[in-house]
């Protein structure tokens, strides 16, 4: 009795190791090389997710820039990540497609929510908590303004608020350091 579980332990043990190995070798031989441009192009865009660009997302968005799209597609970047990407693919910057809005969260009237779970479904960023048919709320934190929640709420109960600018949420824009200070005086 005991022999045959320390031979079922041990054949265990060797197909793991075996299984591990082919998993490890196969990692590297077909690991699926990406364009470090796009990674790059990646982090400069927002991350919102939000398709108002007209892709699904900002590595989508990322890709067709590498690949020759335009840059100015971006409103929840606005002009800031616009310039960046310009500089980035060194080319001259565009004007913004679209309009730039300020920074919005959105807000659910928690009295008016009947739990549908459809703003749920359309966040981009998992940023709005609930369950059917209870009331919902947005983390704050995790929102991205992306106004994509707003459409399908079925009670017109979720409203985008602008983002008061304070100490906490201040941002230096990094455009505007100087990169040399002149010291001849």
């Amino acid at each position: 009795m005991i022999i045959n579980i320390i031979i079922a332990v041990i054949t265990l043990a060797v197909l793991g190791a075996i299984f591990g190995a082919l998993l490890g070798y196969s990692s590297i031989r077909f690991k699926v090389k990406s364009d470090p441009i796009v990674e790059e192009l990646d982090a400069i865009l927002p991350q919102t997710q939000c398709g108002q660009c007209g892709y699904p997302g900002c590595k989508p968005y990322a890709q067709a820039i590498a690949n020759g799209d335009d840059i100015n597609k971006c409103p929840p970047g606005g002009d800031a990540v616009m310039r960046q990407l310009a500089d980035r693919m060194g080319i001259e910057p565009k004007a913004l497609e679209g309009e730039e809005k300020p920074k919005l969260i959105a807000f659910i009237r928690e009295d008016e929510c009947i739990g549908c779970t459809k703003c749920i479904q359309a966040c981009p960023v998992d940023a709005i908590m609930g369950a059917t048919r209870q009331m919902h709320t947005v983390i704050s934190n995790e929102c991205t303004g992306c106004e994509l929640c707003v459409a399908p709420c079925p009670t017109d109960c979720i409203d985008m608020l602008p983002i008061e600018i304070t100490t906490k949420n201040w941002q230096w824009n990094q455009q505007r350091i100087p990169t040399q200070i002149n010291t001849e005086l």
